[in-house]
């Protein structure tokens, strides 16, 4: 009976390992899945990560079912986490919240909820975005729109253009904004920026919908929560997911958040009953273990501080990497200004190449990134930068 299902193109980002696997160039450079790697290529478990397994594998008892809702230890450090420790909507109690299965998850219950709040909500989304956001939240049902947002030409975001956008927004559509570290350019929203979305989302009442993937890659894990928490604390209702991926190194343990901020108690109850039933109807209870590595971590003094510092070693890296790339761009002698590599924050940048160039850093230097010119900054090490630097002064200068 499968025999009637059309064959599906493959994933680009996928495929793009795939390609990379099979290349026999002994100097072949990834820049393409979106995982932190060290000066070694690897993806380490972080020292406070290990600490919180031997901590588990000591106080767990039992493998029997958590509560539905998750680790309510893991559900609330990460609400303070995100909002603050002094947060006015969890003084107030108007969060709802449910450990999910990774930022995606988190994602698809937060979309499939709010298809029984208006099957005909609309989701506006960013031009780019993260390209898995179009599956996430449409194959939930929901219509997906796009407001301008980076401008490859002088690779900047078209917050005009955007602001213009967002004010012929309707009441009760969805915005999703990412929280930081924009997915896939890099390139983030000021302060000011912030307060200007802000404004108008309370004049045009559309809820804000926070992706935050990657607290702590930006400009610290407090200052990159700026965003979330000013809408938070301005407007009746926020939606936000979550993802432990990045910041705890737990991309395979599938560790995420999604919280609901509504107008008052009495609706954060009924949310919390429907976000829970959305997630029964779709995998039944959650996972517990890497929801329990994080609680561990954020309820320890001293393993939280050992955590900050991991996450700030990594960041500060992915900056070094940035400065160091567009130096080595600039010394080959590249007929472009790439100093707005070093503007861009997080895992990503955007190289503003066009889809061909990309092709030939591929097939002409074994250097793999998607098409968009999205590459992963962390791929780059002291190892491989002269050699990348190299394959795009060659083909851009061509």
């Amino acid at each position: 009976m499968f025999e009637v299902l059309p064959q599906l193109s493959p994933d680009p980002i996928l495929g793009l390992s795939a390609a990379f696997k099979q290349d026999t160039n002994p100097n072949k450079i990834d820049l393409g899945v979106g995982v932190y790697k060290d000066e070694q290529g690897n993806t380490p478990i972080l020292s406070a990560v290990a600490k919180a397994q031997q901590v588990l594998l000591e106080r767990e008892t039992s493998k029997t079912y958590i509560t539905p809702q998750g680790v309510q230890g893991f559900i609330d450090g990460m609400l303070s986490l995100i909002l603050g420790d002094k947060s006015p909507v969890m003084l107030a109690d108007r969060v709802a919240a449910v450990q999910a299965p990774g930022g995606c998850g988190s994602l698809r219950i937060l979309a499939e909820l709010l298809t029984r709040v208006n099957k005909d909500t609309k989701v506006w989304v960013s031009d780019p975005t993260w390209a898995n956001h179009i599956p996430l939240i449409g194959n939930a049902g929901l219509a997906i729109e796009t407001y301008p947002y980076f401008d490859k030409a002088s690779a900047s975001i078209r917050f005009d253009a955007m602001l213009d956008a967002l004010k012929k927004v309707e009441k009760g559509d969805v915005v999703l904004l990412h929280g930081c570290c924009h997915n896939p350019t890099g390139a983030d929203l000021t302060h000011e920026q912030w307060q200007a979305v802000m404004e108008v989302a309370k004049e045009r009442e559309f809820l804000p919908f926070v992706d935050i993937a990657y607290q702590g890659f930006g400009d610290g894990i407090e200052e990159d929560a700026y965003g979330v928490r000013l809408l938070c604390e301005n407007l009746p209702e926020v939606i936000i997911a979550a993802s432990c991926s990045k910041n705890f190194g737990l991309y395979r343990e599938r560790v995420g958040l999604a919280a609901i901020v509504t107008a008052d108690t009495k609706t954060k109850s009924i949310a919390q009953a429907q976000i829970q039933n959305v997630a029964r109807g779709i995998y039944s209870m959650p996972p517990s273990y890497g929801g329990a590595l994080v609680d561990i971590i954020l309820s320890d003094v001293a393993l939280k501080q050992e955590w900050q510092s991991e996450v700030n070693e990594m960041r500060n890296r992915m900056r070094t990497l940035r400065s160091l790339l567009v130096d080595k761009l600039s010394e080959y002698g590249a007929q472009k200004d790439f100093s707005f590599v070093n503007q861009q924050k997080g895992m990503f940048s955007f190289l503003c190449i066009s889809p061909e160039q990309v092709q030939k850093m591929r097939s002409e230097h074994s250097v793999y990134f998607v098409d968009s010119s999205r590459v992963n900054i962390a791929g780059i090490s002291l190892s491989n930068v002269d050699d990348m630097a190299k394959a795009m002064v060659s083909v851009i200068n061509s």
